[in-house]
């Protein structure tokens, strides 16, 4: 086999019995030695395929091979230049259906760490403190909008402050980062990580604004029409829970997965009484669906002081959307999976919190137009699992509010999704583009950044063509 290493090389994860007590970050790294190891395992293949299933198209090979030479900063720079969120995304990404599922190493042997050797050159440049910031060559005058601050909004406005132009990114919370800080744990994604990453982009000259909640502070009008923005991305993210509509839902104790970690992550609801937040999370909880959003509830409510959290899931463990070393490590701390069940309703006490989960046994039919299975209940096999807590994960919506405030916006009825060009994530108001999950759905952090990265090379485009009269049916018949 050569140089060939058929196995990647590992990364330490704190002790189990260590890392459910503490919402501490669970995996920790590499080690120079170690991504150095990894990196040599790299074909530099002369033609990648990894780059084009990376949403944001990095150079993976150019900075896989400064790893093999040890100049770890040249390697941060050269994922730098596609993606200004490196440690976020080195952390958060599902490398293993994008760039490593597309690795050739991955034919026939493990695929390259892609991922965590990202992950170990971003925290490499933290821990040195030489960030690298390219000036911008040229200013151009006009002002674009950036509406929230995830990871579509935050690479838009990264994308677009080096291309020269005055940029202001609103956040309707009060911290910067979006999903990444409200939606994933400390425990994945320390949010010291994710407000360095923001100073990065803010280096750049990108105008941060918080507690602005455009639709309420002001609308999307006001701020083209009156505070003379030329252009506006919209990056606001799903974040407006989903539940089933089943009787009992409204009892207390039950969650929505976005409140759960809202309050745990945004609120530092696990450190009450220093943090003014509190949550109740009793002894036994069960939470529904398996998703990553799932893996991260179910996994912070036991690091919140649950003694059993189960998974309840409608389909089996092949369905599950979650990515296998989420549900690995929920597995490995203990958390119940309990499959082909699906809640029917829930039942409370005399003072009203929930004390039974009713569910019914399902069986898989014919897939439906997800590609899964379709699940199907099995008709008198009810039965009642005793709960204290419950965390309803089976999805989000994008909120309403700026759709309902704008004239001319279009909405897909059925899903609550803004109506966007494919290509160019132009919407059906002149000057709005769209995109991430505010478009999608609830998707993936990578995916979101992608869409921001492309975004911002069709709203340049826009602005330096804005004077044509065809300019916006160009943009949104595009295909």
């Amino acid at each position: 086999m050569g140089r060939i290493k058929p196995k990647a090389v590992e990364m330490a994860k704190r002790p189990v019995e260590e890392r459910i007590k503490s919402f501490d970050e669970v995996a920790l790294g590499y080690t120079a030695e170690e991504a150095m190891k990894e990196a040599e395992r790299c074909l530099i293949c002369p033609k990648p395929t990894c780059v084009p299933a990376c949403p944001v198209h990095i150079d993976i090979p150019a900075f896989i091979k400064k790893i093999q030479e040890g100049d770890f900063l040249a390697a941060v720079r050269i994922i730098k230049q596609d993606n200004p969120l490196p440690a976020v995304c080195g952390r958060v990404c599902p490398q293993e259906d994008q760039c490593e599922g597309s690795c050739v190493m991955g034919r026939k042997f493990d695929p390259i760490s892609i991922g965590r050797l990202e992950r170990f050159v971003a925290d490499y440049e933290a821990k040195t403190g030489e960030v690298n910031v390219q000036p911008v060559k040229e200013k151009k005058p006009q002002k674009v909008a950036v509406v929230g601050s995830g990871p579509s909004g935050l690479v838009c406005a990264s994308e677009l402050a080096q291309k020269g132009y005055n940029v202001t990114v609103f956040e309707s919370l009060h911290e910067f980062g979006g999903v990444l800080v409200y939606g994933i744990p400390q425990f994945r994604l320390p949010k010291e990580i994710v407000k360095r990453e923001v100073e990065y982009i803010s280096k750049l000259g990108v105008k941060f604004v918080k507690n602005f909640f455009v639709g309420r502070t002001r609308t999307l009008d006001e701020l083209m029409e009156e505070d003379g923005f030329d252009a506006v991305f919209l990056g606001t993210g799903a974040g407006l829970p989903r539940f089933q509509g089943i009787p009992g839902e409204n009892l207390l104790g039950i969650y929505s997965a976005n409140e759960f970690l809202t309050r745990i992550n945004l609120m530092r609801a696990y450190k009450f009484p220093d943090y003014d937040t509190p949550i109740k999370v009793g002894d036994t909880v069960a939470v529904i669906g398996a998703g990553n959003v799932a893996m991260d509830a179910a996994r912070s409510a036991l690091r919140a002081g649950a003694k059993k959290v189960m998974i309840l899931y409608r389909r089996t463990e092949k369905e599950m959307t979650a990515r296998a070393e989420e549900a690995e490590n929920a597995m490995e701390e203990g958390i119940e999976f309990h499959f082909l069940v699906n809640p029917v309703r829930y039942h409370g006490d005399e003072n009203g919190w929930v004390k039974e989960v009713e569910v019914i046994r399902m069986k898989l039919g014919e897939p439906d137009e997800s590609g899964r299975r379709r699940p199907i209940p099995i008709e008198g096999s009810e039965f009642r699992i005793p709960v204290d807590t419950v965390i309803v994960a089976i999805g989000q919506i994008p909120s309403p509010i700026i759709a309902q405030t704008t004239k001319g916006l279009e909405v897909h009825k059925r899903w609550g999704t803004l109506v966007a060009n494919e290509k160019t994530f132009a919407t059906t108001k002149k000057g709005v583009f769209a995109g991430g999950d505010v478009v999608t759905g609830a998707a993936t952090v990578i995916l979101a950044a992608g869409a921001g990265k492309d975004a911002a090379k069709y709203i340049d485009y826009y602005l330096q063509n804005k004077d044509k009269p065809d300019i916006w049916e160009e943009l949104t018949k595009a295909k």
